[in-house]
């Protein structure tokens, strides 16, 4: 938890503590958050923006430099401009205060969660390539190969596009995509998905404008088109 606001802080760790997590660790500014996720690793960050020393916006790529945790911002800044800084800046979640701290240790939950399957599934589905021709996915390595070379991929609008090469040709509503890959009831939050859609168009598409492979399907949702395409 990163959060110069002691109040915040002694809140969410009560809460969480409750619901049973243990290992939790709490920095008021950068510098001190960087100390511990280089110490202690991270699963999960609970960022604000507006931290003493410098912006969330502007530590967050430095833990990514660190950790692969799954980012959500807790902020009272909720214009469109600073949710999609906060995407852009490499965070997966966006929570804008005041929230129900109830909602922070179920959205945590469900990520977790995606992270618990068993052994034997992890190796089942490690085996899986996708190949779409001008872009694979190759879950076995954790890659993303574009015409034969590897491109950088966040780890949530990674775990979007793995959804969707498990399920070519279907089309997938915002709120059913966000339920499947974020784990929790996607109903008003629409700019995530599509923040992430964005991020995929933009390292698989020739021309992430007028896509030909992840579509856009009018008053419906996505799909990924189906078979290898040039």
């Amino acid at each position: 938890m990163i959060d110069d606001e002691r109040a915040i802080t002694k809140m969410l760790d009560m809460t969480l503590r409750k619901e049973g997590f243990r290992y939790l660790f709490t920095a008021h500014n950068a510098v001190d958050a960087l100390k511990l996720i280089g110490k202690h690793g991270a699963d999960i960050v609970l960022l604000d923006v507006m931290l003493p020393d410098q912006t969330g916006f502007d530590l967050c790529p430095k833990i990514r430099e660190l950790s692969d945790a799954h980012i959500i911002y807790l902020t009272a800044r909720a214009s469109d401009l600073d949710v999609l800084t906060g995407f852009a800046t490499g965070g997966d979640d966006y929570v804008t205060k005041p929230f129900n701290p109830l909602e922070i240790a179920a959205r945590i939950k469900a990520r977790l969660r995606r992270g618990g399957v068993t052994p034997v599934s992890v190796m089942e589905e490690k085996r899986q390539r996708y190949d779409f021709g001008r872009f694979v996915l190759d879950d076995a390595a954790g890659e993303l190969l574009v015409e034969g070379k590897e491109v950088a991929c966040p780890a949530m609008a990674y775990q979007l596009l793995h959804f969707l090469c498990k399920n070519p040709g279907i089309v997938f509503s915002k709120a059913q995509l966000y339920e499947a890959v974020w784990g929790l009831d996607g109903d008003g939050d629409d700019n995530t998905v599509m923040v992430h859609i964005r991020k995929i168009r933009e390292r698989i598409e020739r021309n992430p404008s007028e896509p030909s492979h992840l579509l856009t399907i009018r008053g419906l949702g996505y799909k990924l088109a189906k078979g290898k395409q040039s």
